[in-house]
């Protein structure tokens, strides 16, 4: 079949697919409150760095340089988005208005959403507690009367609608209209009431305090409305991608121009006046293509912060401690014995950072050189970093400034390290060093080799706790002179433009995006197509956080055609069409569940038979073009089938998992009856539980 007639889903509506089953997870049944509310909020937060960086392209596109995009109409996609998203943004507060609410009443709670208190002993204590607590931190101005009005970006406001007095008590016909940006510091956005003996713990949103006590800060005016808006603002950063600039320099001046960035997404509430939005639309100059409609309640992220027992929550829950690491002497040695992985947030990220204390100790280690992409604020990996400088060792980071929402903590945290003694060596222009790698340089004997650690996350203890991640320890020579020559790239084109493909270096076991990476990946789908056309079991168990790259999709779609059976559980955007003649052997998954699945796996063949990797990369066109990423092949059997048992597991639930159709609908995996209910997160910790509770020495023999 030709190429000309594959199909590619939008990544940007794709996205939007998985972000609304983000938000339909808060309405199951068995959800605790904790699980609901992290829902909710998670939602709106992804929408809020959605708008501020892929509609804010859109926008540039489609009012400035409409190449930016491969959209043919962006205005067109930008409205389809903004259509899209108000019904997602209306859904959430009803879920929040008909689902939550109602499970906080069940815990006696009383959370009022669209709702003002009517108790007397309720409104007396809101109208003291603005007076008190309240009006030092809004700011009430007039619109239309010559004062300029600047919208904070993710700020948000009411704009008030307005009748003035007249001398003679009458009400003038004349509207005005005014604006009120709500706290979001100083006051809490929630407040709990005092008690009233009803039996309930009563809980208002600051929203609602202030617009109940609204006429107090317009006295001489009647107050007709109020209701909700914010402005999302691009959060572009106009870095210079040149040898001629500073790169930490253009960061700091950038990072103060981010909040002043051009308008991507204005949010209104869905019963705002027409005449209220048209004073809107003149006075900040907003297109159709800008206007989302929401709910009363904007930020509704803040849920997670809401004032209640969560209840139940899998982050809770202890993790799992490895038996081999429990009583061994020392990491570096262990490593030496033979490769071992772990499977976080299940075990703990903690064996990484001892990993690097004992390093700064070990009088053999000469040498540590690390990656960073998001690094955990106060970070514990950069403390124990800057104890094995101070122990003179010789230690290099690669610190990733232009790590999106990261730049200010990857920048603070640069500086502590350089301050302390560490070579840092800062982003290489053209490219962003996405990949999660360290190596710690020892002696060259048997029992003292250099140790690599390389993983799908990021080396940020915080994130650990809440993302699926596994991360390799080896000392395998091959592995160790590739991730050398990765380094030794890092350091030697600092500063430099990133080098042409003439230029490749030799690798022997990793796959380097821009190096080796595609090439060996449409040479292992190949193989895989080879065998199916054969007549042989070709199997392909691809596990990412998203999928885009069209050559590899065309690779898939034609190993699909040939009779590869392709497993494929993906996160957020996909760009796979099933259920077409040319995609008849791909299934698609989703899961969202407690843990955001972001550990990524390539298997090829009969249970990885043909090849196990795990790797930072997932298959967008800016991991393969622009950015460097590393995958490592798990070469121990034991280890290829640990990841092979828990890439059966994800792919087996049947609780919280989703199957892709061709209308980007995500639908619940069939359970058929007499079927063992599946769900993996939790059943996870009972699959590693048990490779730790065998006692036939499952950590030894694997290593021998």
């Amino acid at each position: 079949m030709a190429k000309g007639y594959y199909k590619y889903f939008n990544r940007d509506i794709s996205w939007l697919s998985y972000d609304r089953l983000v938000l339909q997870s808060a309405k199951e049944e068995d959800n605790s409150t904790g699980e609901m509310l992290n829902f909710i909020a998670f939602h709106s937060s992804n929408l809020d760095e959605f708008y501020s960086v892929r509609v804010a392209e859109y926008r540039r596109a489609a009012y400035g340089n409409p190449h930016m995009t491969e959209v043919s109409n962006p205005v067109a996609m930008l409205h389809h988005i903004n259509s899209i998203v108000s019904n997602q943004m209306l859904e959430a507060a009803e879920i929040v208005h008909s689902t939550l609410c109602p499970k906080l009443l069940e815990q006696g709670v009383s959370l009022h959403f669209a709702d003002e208190p009517s108790d007397p002993r309720h409104v007396k204590f809101t109208r003291n507690y603005f007076e008190r607590e309240v009006i030092p931190y809004v700011q009430p101005v007039l619109l239309g009367k010559g004062t300029l009005v600047f919208l904070r970006d993710n700020m948000p406001y009411f704009v008030v609608k307005l009748f003035a007095r007249q001398k003679n008590g009458k009400i003038s016909s004349k509207t005005d209209y005014s604006l009120v940006k709500l706290p979001t510091s100083g006051v809490p956005r929630f407040v709990t009431l005092p008690d009233i003996g009803d039996g309930l713990r009563h809980i208002v949103f600051v929203d609602d305090i202030i617009k109940a006590n609204l006429q107090t800060l317009y006295p001489g005016y009647e107050v007709a409305g109020a209701w909700a808006i914010k402005i999302s603002r691009d959060a572009d950063l106009a870095i210079r991608e040149s040898i001629d600039y500073d790169i930490a320099e253009e960061i700091r001046d950038n990072l103060v121009l981010r909040k002043t960035g051009a308008p991507a997404g204005f949010y209104h509430d869905a019963n705002i006046p027409q005449d209220v939005l048209s004073c809107l639309k003149k006075n900040f100059a907003f297109a159709e293509s800008e206007m989302v409609v929401c709910g009363p309640y904007l930020n509704l992220h803040d849920l997670a912060r809401l004032p209640v027992d969560k209840g139940y929550s899998l982050h809770s829950i202890g993790q799992i401690a490895p038996k081999r690491l429990m009583t061994c002497p020392s990491m570096l040695d262990e490593a030496a014995r033979g490769d071992f992985m772990l499977h976080y947030p299940y075990q703990s990220f903690n064996y990484v950072i001892r990993l690097i204390n004992e390093a700064a100790m070990d009088p053999y280690v000469t040498a540590i050189k690390v990656t960073q992409y998001r690094v955990a604020t106060n970070s514990a990996v950069v403390n124990s970093l800057i104890a094995a400088a101070a122990a003179n060792k010789k230690v290099t980071v690669f610190v990733e400034l232009k790590a999106r929402f990261d730049e200010k903590n990857n920048l603070e945290m640069a500086e502590r390290m350089k301050a302390a003694g560490i070579k840092i060596i800062y982003s290489i222009p053209g490219l962003k060093v996405h990949a999660k790698v360290a190596l710690i340089e020892r002696g060259d004997d048997n029992s003292r080799r250099t140790v690599a650690y390389i993983s799908t996350g990021n080396f940020n203890e915080q994130t650990a706790r809440s993302y699926t991640d596994h991360g390799l320890f080896t000392t395998d020579p091959d592995i160790i002179s590739d991730l050398r020559v990765v380094f030794n790239f890092l350091e030697t084109h600092h500063g430099k433009i990133a080098p042409e493909d003439s230029q490749k270096p030799m690798l022997r076991k990793l796959l380097v995006s821009r190096i080796n990476m595609e090439d060996e990946l449409q040479r292992l789908i190949a193989r895989e197509k080879e065998i199916a056309t054969n007549g042989g079991d070709a199997q392909i168990t691809l596990k990412m956080n998203g999928i885009q790259y069209r050559p590899l999709i065309n690779a898939l779609y034609e190993a699909s055609l040939a009779g590869v059976k392709i497993n494929i559980m993906v996160r957020g955007i996909c760009c796979i069409v099933p259920n077409h003649s040319f995609s008849q052997n791909i299934r698609l998954m989703r899961l969202v569940d407690d843990y955001l699945e972001h550990g990524r796996v390539w298997a090829f063949g009969p249970d990885g038979e043909r090849g196990v990797f795990i790797t930072s990369s997932d298959w967008l066109n800016r991991n393969m073009r622009s950015r460097i990423e590393v995958a490592v092949p798990i070469l121990n059997s034991a280890l290829q089938r640990e990841l092979m048992q828990i890439m059966s597991l994800l792919t087996s639930d049947n609780t919280r998992a989703r199957t892709i159709d061709e209308n980007q609908k995500n639908i619940p995996v069939e359970r058929l009856q007499g079927d063992e209910s599946v769900r993996a997160q939790r059943d996870m910790y009972n699959l590693i539980a048990k490779w730790q509770s065998t006692q036939d020495e499952h950590a030894t023999l694997r290593f021998n």
